[in-house]
Formats: structure tokens, sequence, C-alpha cells
């Protein structure tokens, strides 16, 4: 009888401990402050040829301009570079506020290309240190013509990928660094240009200079390149220019490549023998939907 009546106790007061203890964990909840992130580790999505951490707002649609002229050392002739322009035109859309897509023409080699990105990780007071974003993009390189192509090469010789890591940290207002472990897989190389696979560690800062001007730098060391090779690792500065809804940034840089594939792995100026291109980045970004 006795068991009897514990077990009816149990049952009784079941019920109230459970709710007592949600009761509980909601008052935990309820002081527990909500983590402060961190914003705006940069100004925009590109660094200076490459991307920064930041992801495109949820809703937003960004249109992206890249141009580099020639080299600087063209000299009077080539009006120093201004002859010549390379361009990439793309997209990029925020699915939510972490995650991106993106989808650009370039006329280097006329390259289709598209990308994901995703934060992983966010900096915020007192809890993790930095910001990661992981990045993925596939380019198909439609030059040469199918009738200009090499005996035995197919079409799928043409695509490129790109795998990257991310990884940023805001010191202060005005100071930000970040580093890019990379490695490009390309389906088809060319004697003594490398191999398939090829490893770089990228990194790159910003100096704020005042509330809407900061100067940004980057660079991309690669790992395992070919002792043959005429390419070189990628250099570039930039000073961006926050007006309103747009971003725009002025580039110095070795290379007139402005997807991965093409700056990472076939960049082949020397920054240092004048081998430099003038070019700028145009961000201009539209809001679809309205945020919440």
């Amino acid at each position: 009888m006795k068991k009897t009546h514990t077990l009816l106790l149990i049952v009784f007061l079941l019920p109230r401990f459970a709710y007592a203890q949600d009761d509980l964990l909601g008052e935990l909840e309820k002081n527990t402050p909500a983590p402060t992130y961190i914003a705006q580790t940069f100004k925009g999505s590109r660094l200076v040829n490459g991307h920064t951490v930041e992801t495109t707002g949820a809703g937003t649609l960004e249109f992206i301009f890249a141009h580099r002229f020639g080299r600087l050392n063209g000299g009077a002739y080539e009006l120093f570079g201004l002859d010549d322009a390379f361009v990439r035109i793309g997209l990029e859309y925020g699915v939510t506020g972490n995650l991106s897509v993106g989808v650009g023409r370039n006329s280097v080699d006329k390259t289709i290309d598209s990308y994901l990105k995703y934060k992983l990780l966010r900096q915020s007071q007192g809890g993790m240190p930095v910001t990661v974003t992981a990045f993925g993009s596939a380019a198909y390189q439609t030059s040469p013509r199918k009738e200009d192509a090499p005996e035995g090469f197919e079409n799928s010789d043409r695509l490129a990928y790109t795998g990257q890591l991310l990884i940023a940290r805001k010191f202060t207002s005005g100071f930000s660094l970040q580093l890019m472990p990379t490695i490009v897989h390309k389906n088809f190389v060319a004697d003594n240009t490398g191999a398939n696979d090829q490893v770089a560690i990228g990194v790159g800062g910003r100096v704020k200079v005042s509330r809407s001007v900061s100067l940004n730098a980057e660079y991309y060391y690669r790992v395992n390149p070919d002792t043959a090779t005429p390419y070189k690792d990628a250099l570039g500065f930039a000073i961006d220019i926050e007006t309103g809804g747009h971003v725009f940034q002025i580039v110095l840089t070795n290379t007139r490549g402005m997807i991965e594939r093409a700056f990472i792995t076939e960049t082949d100026g020397d920054f240092f023998n004048g081998d430099i291109h003038l070019g700028f980045n145009v961000t201009r970004a539209f809001q679809l939907k309205k945020r919440k």
C-alpha cells in the first residue's frame, strides 16, 4: 500500500517538478545576455582581388563591376596601361544573413564563375575571437573556342574549382586582418604552369583612415609552384571609399585576373618590376526584401 502511495505521489509531483525546471531554465535564458557580434570587419565583400569574410545581407542583391587596365610600365605608347581593359561583371545575392550566392563573367579568358559563401562563425565580444567564412567556387573557361582548342581538349578541361576558408579578426574599429588558406583545382594545366591542385596562403588587412575611407592590402603566397612556371604571387593594394549605397575601390595590383583561379595561379606580372595594373571595383546594393 505504501508503494502505491509513493507512486501516486511521484506521478502527482513529476509535472510540477518539470514545470518548475522549465521555468528555471526560462529565467536563466532571460538573464543570459545574447552575444554581441562584431560587425563590419571589412567595408565590403572584396578585400582587393579576393573575398572578405563579409556576406551579403539577407534579401540584398549586389551588382559588382570590376575593371583592370593594362600595365603601368607599358609607357606612353600604351597610355600607361589605359589602352587595355579587362572587366568582370557579377551579381551576389544574400539568401540569408550568413549565406550568399554569386555569379559573374570575366573578360580574362572569357570565364564564367559562380560561388557560395557561408559564414560559419562570427566574432563576438567576450566569445568567438574570429569570424570564419567558407568559400567555394567553380569557373568555366570558354576560351579557346572549340575549333581552336588543342587535340584531345575536352569541355571538362575548361573547369576549375576553388575552396577557401576566410578567417578574420577585427582588432579595433580601424584595424582588421584576414587569413585565407586556399586550394585551387584545375582539370587541365599546360606544361610548366603548375600542378592540377595548387595550394596558397593569403593574408590581407584593412586600416581605417576616416569614417568612409580605408586602405587595404592583400598577398597570396603559392605553397607549391612549379619551378619552371612563369607565374608570380599576387599582390594588391586598394583604397576603399564608401559612398551611401555602394563601395568604390581604387586598386593597384600585379594581376589582371579577378577570380581565384586567375589571380592565385596565373598572375604573370612582377609588382616590383612595374607590372602594375590600375583598376577599380564598384559594388552597388539593392534591397529586394524588407529587413526584419
